[in-house]
């Protein structure tokens, strides 16, 4: 951990190039994530500098948050980012009172388009961040995950799908690809009680002793225990 602190004013850096002070979304950014939760995803991401393998995420937006980790593991690794660029699909009863409110408040500064990002954003992120062999996967995550086969373990897993059913749908589709040393930072433990359901009742059916980890006090992270 203290290597990774060590690191704070070089992440500081990468976090002001893809979500810039006084960034809007009418203005050019490439995250909505809040700047400390940023911070502690580059975090995460360095601390698994020494773990070979790809990355994959599962919810892009506009790119900014896998760029910021590309740019922390390197360029030679491979990307793979997967998501509708369609926005969010209809939040379902296991999902909350409080997805199905967000998705009906579509005047609300939060809404931002349901999640809708044109492809052409997450492309210029990765551009930014020099990362050579990345791939963008266009589509449902029921129709790109369940065939993708990376040609190495995964290293970092990144869940940003919200929902239960996309979280699930990635969890079920991804885990015989992970490293036994694997992260796999999920985004919406916290907000989306789908999302933090889904994560339950996947390791409870995988009779997974992995647990969630709570790094630096922003980002829930499913973690492999040491055999």
């Amino acid at each position: 951990m203290l290597a990774s602190l060590l690191q704070l004013p070089r992440l500081l850096t990468v976090c002001q190039k893809y979500k810039p002070y006084g960034a809007t979304p009418a203005k050019p950014q490439y995250t909505m994530i809040p700047r400390r939760a940023y911070l502690a995803n580059l975090l995460a991401a360095h601390a698994m500098r020494d773990v070979p393998g790809c990355v994959v995420e599962c919810g892009v937006w506009r790119g900014g948050m896998i760029a910021g980790i590309a740019e922390v593991l390197g360029p030679s690794r491979s990307y793979h980012l997967f998501d509708s660029f369609e926005g969010l699909p209809p939040a379902q009863e296991l999902d909350g009172a409080s997805a199905a409110a967000y998705q009906a408040e579509k005047d609300s500064p939060r809404y931002l388009d349901n999640c809708r990002a044109e492809e052409g954003f997450a492309r210029r992120a990765m551009e930014m961040s020099g990362a050579k062999g990345f791939v963008l996967h266009k589509g449902w995550f029921a129709d790109t995950l369940p065939p993708f086969k990376p040609d190495t373990k995964i290293a970092l897993l990144r869940l940003d799908g919200d929902w239960y059913e996309s979280t699930m749908t990635a969890l079920t589709a991804l885990w015989d690809h992970l490293d036994p040393r694997a992260l796999i930072l999920v985004d919406d433990y916290y907000t989306w009680e789908g999302c933090s359901r889904a994560v339950h009742d996947f390791l409870s059916r995988k009779k997974s002793t992995a647990y969630v980890d709570r790094l630096y006090g922003q980002v829930a992270a499913i973690r492999f225990r040491p055999t």
